[in-house]
């Protein structure tokens, strides 16, 4: 045609379609919609419910699963094995779940004690789906539903204690109040869900109090740990007293049990040798005095035995044995 004498390239040429090739074209995006849109993927922590023009129609397990195309069926992922969580009164950045942060922390964690003072509370509530098809369908947003469940039962227990035992020794006390009671109210409402923990994070008092109140807590750990202290040395020396009253008891109660076993056993021996001084009253007495002679003469050194008739003692006495023993003096002396 460009060597035809009546071209003009600046005169604009027909279009010829091809229909053939606009049926293809449209076929495979229509097969590749189909693909894209019939297919789902349920992860392993999740389940998924298959709506059918917006009918529940089952659970579907974790992996690859066919779908009808189109928006017929649509496939709403549940993360039954995650623990999800609630926060009050703070929010954490980059929170992945988005139920998890509230509107407004600062109105939340303010609270009311029994005794109408101030306390900022912030705790965490943690939960698991249980029923998933009772989670999406029988409540009406059911993560804000917990949310409020869970203000209204801090707020509640919060306001039946003391300020000083929210602060400090009522805190596990009112966790453990507040989740069997949020548990309660849960099951009743019928959610789906089963609460696993209420952690309180910071309970503080408000800013203007709150360095006059850090004082009287430091006393009050303080007068705590000298508590502390004089029990453990309470706990050492009053041990340590008894001990030795036991000891000494056991001493006397020895001492005691050794006397009267020795006094039976001279009266036993008196009595023994009294029946033998009745039957044998001369070789008894006569026995006695060699037995008591045979006892004290070894100890003597030096014996002199005299006759009865002898008129001078002075000549039979040795004085040069006697002067002998004693000891001689030294030159110096």
């Amino acid at each position: 045609m460009a060597n035809s004498p009546n071209y003009n390239p600046f005169e604009k040429q027909p279009i010829t379609l091809n229909f053939g090739w606009i049926v293809k074209g449209a076929l495979v995006f229509f097969i590749l919609i189909t693909v894209l849109s019939g297919f789902a993927t349920v992860p392993a922590d999740s389940v998924g419910i298959l709506l059918r023009l917006g009918k529940y129609q089952e659970s579907i397990q974790p992996g690859l699963r066919f779908k009808l195309p189109f928006g017929i069926d649509k496939m709403v992922i549940v993360p039954v094995q995650r623990q999800l969580k609630l926060e009050f009164g703070f929010e954490t950045p980059g929170a992945t779940n988005a139920d998890q942060p509230s509107d407004d922390p600062s109105a939340e964690k303010s609270m009311v004690t029994g005794d109408l003072n101030m306390a900022l509370v912030e705790w965490v509530v943690q939960y698991r789906i249980d029923d998933p098809r009772q989670y999406l369908f029988d409540v009406r947003s059911p993560a804000a539903t917990i949310r409020d469940a869970s203000e209204s039962v801090m707020r509640e227990v919060v306001g039946d204690r003391l300020v000083d035992e929210v602060l400090t020794v009522g805190r596990q006390e009112v966790e453990s109040e507040t989740l069997l009671r949020l548990q309660k109210i849960t099951k009743s409402y019928g959610i789906g869900v089963s609460v696993m923990q209420v952690q309180l994070k910071n309970v503080n008092p408000p800013l203007s109090v709150q360095s006059s109140f850090n004082e009287v807590n430091q006393a009050q750990q303080e007068r705590e740990q000298m508590i502390n202290v004089a029990n453990g040395e309470y706990n050492k020396a009053v041990p340590r007293a008894r001990g030795q009253a036991d000891q000494q008891l056991r001493g006397a109660e020895g001492y005691a049990l050794g006397r009267v076993n020795e006094a039976r056993g001279d009266t036993d021996k008196f009595n023994a040798l009294l029946g033998e001084y009745l039957k044998a009253p001369a070789v008894t007495r006569q026995r006695l005095y060699l037995e008591t002679m045979a006892t004290v003469l070894p100890k003597i050194e030096k014996k002199v035995i005299v006759d009865p008739g002898t008129s001078q003692l002075l000549p039979i006495l040795s004085l040069d044995s006697a002067a002998q023993k004693v000891a001689p003096r030294s030159p110096n002396e």
